[in-house]
């Protein structure tokens, strides 16, 4: 049993990726000066800048220029050269000011407030937060809904859940939204073979790594990742359940409580794994690349219990009386309020 704490760890925990895309061309040598308008953005109307994955940054620097953003597409490179941050700019529709400075041009096309059409998932969210998302990014329920019944799974997989890799992405208005699915389960994939887990490891097929991976992302802190995919796997190896409470707030929907009742561990689910021996039917959530790489990559050690006895102190043992003693304490700091901040 975990006391688990699998709330949305936002932006203040592991940052989300933005897709990157090419600006190879702002490795070239700039104009040592050009023509460059006020940083001053007051009072300034706005357009949309369109930019592809991929794009040139000499495709960029035109486009701002040719907008009115920047007064000359010069400026625009002298400043990019010389700040890494450029090549970080997300694809997507991006909202600047006309009139302004090469470098305040770039600070705006680097804010993700500024990006249209944006769909930030965070690690750890389920399906039915991500099509609130979808939505709230100008695709229609209907739509949504059709494209999650029809898209196409990778060979091995039998679940929707697990293959959309948190991440920051930005699309066109007019982007279907089974591209969006096919670009999220794209991106999963990719992340999977960087981390080791779309190959079968230690006796785990892809698809149950991802599993776990999503166990360990609900479970724990990052530092702790590892140690919690080697429980998992202790537990499985000698035919214990793994009674995990992140599995049950999956099936009930419920986010932000440390708490779980005695009733709750009675639902009836393929997914209660309080009830249920071995590893859940499928992911319970979409896990991140650290909780990927957790998953193939255990720590060794003979732990069969963990307890976060207070926030940012999660304890493991091998002792059923050491673990119920960690537990005593874990009450104690509940009622006492120690875990309110955590909700």
């Amino acid at each position: 049993m975990k006391i688990s704490r699998d709330n949305i760890r936002g932006l203040s925990g592991v940052l989300l990726a933005f897709a990157v895309i090419g600006l190879l061309d702002f490795a070239r040598p700039a104009a040592s000066s050009a023509p460059d308008f006020s940083c001053d953005e007051s009072g300034q109307s706005e357009v949309i800048i369109s930019i592809s994955s991929g794009e040139s940054g000499s495709s960029i620097a035109q486009a701002l220029a040719n907008l009115g953003v920047v007064k000359s597409s010069e400026a625009f490179f002298r400043v990019a050269v010389s700040d890494a941050r450029s090549a970080s700019i997300a694809p997507g529709n991006h909202r600047v000011s006309k009139g302004i400075c090469a470098q305040l041009a770039l600070n705006q096309l680097l804010d993700s407030d500024r990006i249209t059409n944006l769909l930030a998932i965070n690690e750890g969210e389920w399906i039915s937060e991500i099509k609130i998302k979808m939505e709230k990014a100008g695709f229609l329920r209907s739509d949504i809904e059709s494209a999650l019944k029809s898209v196409d799974l990778p060979a091995g997989y039998t679940s929707l859940e697990g293959l959309l890799f948190p991440a920051h992405y930005s699309f066109d208005s007019r982007t279907a939204i089974s591209t969006v699915l096919t670009t999220l389960i794209g991106r999963s994939q990719k992340e999977s073979a960087k981390a080791g887990i779309d190959r079968e490891v230690g006796g785990f097929t892809p698809q149950q790594l991802l599993i776990i991976a999503s166990l360990v992302q609900a479970e724990g802190d990052p530092d702790d990742y590892r140690r919690i995919s080697q429980v998992v796997r202790n537990r499985l190896e000698i035919g214990m359940p793994l009674q995990f409470d992140s599995t049950v707030h999956y099936i009930k929907g419920t986010r932000g409580s440390v708490f779980l009742s005695t009733k709750s561990t009675f639902i009836n689910s393929p997914y209660n794994t309080y009830r249920r021996y071995g590893l859940p039917p499928g992911p319970i959530n979409n896990p991140g690349a650290a909780a990927m790489k957790a998953a193939a990559n255990p720590t060794p050690g003979d732990w069969l219990f963990f307890i976060t006895v207070s926030p940012g102190d999660t304890r493991f043992t091998s002792k059923i009386e050491e673990f119920n003693s960690w537990k005593v304490l874990y009450k104690k700091n509940l009622a006492a309020g120690k875990f309110e901040s955590t909700k």
